[in-house]
């Protein structure tokens, strides 16, 4: 994220990484994050409750709640066991920062890994500035794991205009009744 400091200047900016592709449904996720941030006027962290024995995969937020679906983070831990996770509240890659995330970004100590840590920055920006949690409205698919990524690719199949239709009928072809059921269940999610 340094490198892009000289680009970001001075500005809030958004961070979308790769390995979660989030359906938005009506409305994009960063969307909804912007509108928080607009309002807010401070940095929001895109988030979703994960199986309590998953937060070892995940920056894990405590936070307090503000409205249905956004709360004021008091503490951020980066892949915590499910023993020392404070809550089951993951951080999903997506993020609205301030500027000032690059001060401290440049001062932090490497972290887990041996990496800098954007986790270990946000948790010192905590320090300093209020930052926000937002229970996006979606879905969200893990593509940095093999079965997300086809999830994602199913789902995305059989919603696109062109070849939805087609792929659906792949799937009655390929696996009879059972791949009608298939492509009705996904119509209706």
């Amino acid at each position: 994220m340094l490198c892009a400091r000289p680009v970001v200047g001075n500005e809030p900016f958004a961070v979308i990484l790769a390995d979660d592709l989030i359906d938005g449904h009506h409305t994009p996720c960063m969307a909804q994050m912007a509108a928080a941030f607009e309002y807010n006027r401070c940095s929001v962290l895109g988030v979703e409750e994960v199986p309590h024995e998953d937060t070892d995969k995940y920056g894990i937020v405590k936070s307090d709640p503000v409205t249905s679906n956004l709360s004021r983070v008091s503490t951020i831990i980066e892949k915590p066991k499910p023993s020392e996770a404070p809550t089951n509240l993951a951080v999903v890659g997506r993020y609205i920062l301030t500027p000032h995330i690059f001060d401290l970004l440049d001062g932090i100590p490497r972290g887990a890994g041996g990496e800098i840590q954007l986790t270990d920055a946000i948790a010192a920006l905590l320090k300093e500035e209020q930052v926000l949690a937002y229970q996006f409205e979606g879905e969200r698919y893990d593509c940095g794991s093999k079965l997300g990524y086809l999830q994602a690719t199913v789902e995305y199949a059989l919603q696109h205009p062109e070849l939805g239709e087609d792929f659906s009928r792949y799937l009655k072809d390929r696996f009879g009744e059972d791949g009608a059921k298939i492509a009705q269940l996904f119509k209706r999610a």
